[in-house]
């Protein structure tokens, strides 16, 4: 058995172990990369997912309106994921489908198609940091927040959703993202992010993403109930309620991720 002594010198080890992000390089750089790795490689596996959405979007006059979605998600390994939205109310935009394709590096691929003009539209670089259908979040916020789109900077622990948080500044390597930096708040249990606050071109905080009502599918993969994300600058704000998580659905990508297919996913 081990001497007092050293069974708490091991206990304080692992207690500072568990709160500080892993890394042989002492540097907030790396320890602030380390912090998205390991919540990375915590994702990894699970396949591919279905879910139901709904969207809240909201006026600073207190005005609401309601939008039913569906999302899919494929991943790739080695590479970005592949993402599918498509809206399934209001009657005025039924039908509406975005396909995103992520990459690791380079330039994200994305596509809207639009029932009125029943076209498929590619979006320009220049164009992923205007908004998503009118909602608060931005085209990039909806690629799939690869490791290698960013860089990173540990900037302290914080607390968020009543949890003790890693706090880590990121920076988008993309020049065409309307970011400046965003900060991220991850607990440190589960490496879940809790809380974004984004920051446009003139470092002016502009945003805030919030997440709650985390739960655990197959024994693993942490997801969100809802998503708050709130404009500082208008007051307007987005909700999202997610409902229904289905994984290993058995999706196909060049079935069920084509943009050649996006006029006929409704």
């Amino acid at each position: 058995m081990l001497p007092h002594f050293l069974r708490v010198c091991l206990a304080v080890c692992l207690l500072v172990s568990a709160v500080r992000p892993v890394t042989a390089d002492t540097t907030d750089e790396a320890r602030g990369r380390a912090v998205f790795v390991e919540a990375d490689r915590r994702e990894r596996g699970y396949v591919d997912l279905e879910v139901n959405l709904e969207m809240i979007l909201g006026n600073a006059a207190g005005t609401e309106s309601r939008r039913l979605l569906r999302i899919r998600q494929l991943e790739v390994p080695d590479d970005g994921d592949k993402l599918l939205v498509v809206f399934d109310t209001p009657k005025t935009i039924r039908g509406t489908a975005f396909l995103s394709f992520s990459y690791k590096t380079g330039t994200d691929d994305q596509w809207l198609y639009l029932p009125a003009s029943k076209r498929v539209k590619r979006i320009a670089s220049k164009n992923k940091s205007g908004p998503f259908l009118s909602s608060e979040f931005a085209f990039e916020d909806l690629s799939a927040q690869e490791v290698e789109k960013f860089t990173y900077r540990y900037s302290g622990e914080g607390e968020a959703a009543e949890l003790p948080c890693f706090v880590v500044e990121r920076v988008p390597k993309d020049e065409h993202s309307g970011y400046r930096r965003q900060l991220v708040w991850l607990d440190q249990a589960e490496y879940r992010i809790q809380k974004i606050e984004y920051y446009n071109k003139r470092d002016e905080l502009t945003k805030t993403l919030t997440y709650g009502g985390y739960q655990k599918h197959l024994g693993q993969f942490w997801r969100p109930a809802t998503m708050f994300m709130v404009n500082h600058k208008d007051g307007k704000t987005t909700e999202l309620i997610w409902h229904d998580y289905r994984f290993r659905n058995g999706f196909i990508a060049e079935r069920d991720f084509s943009a050649t297919t996006l006029k006929r996913v409704y």
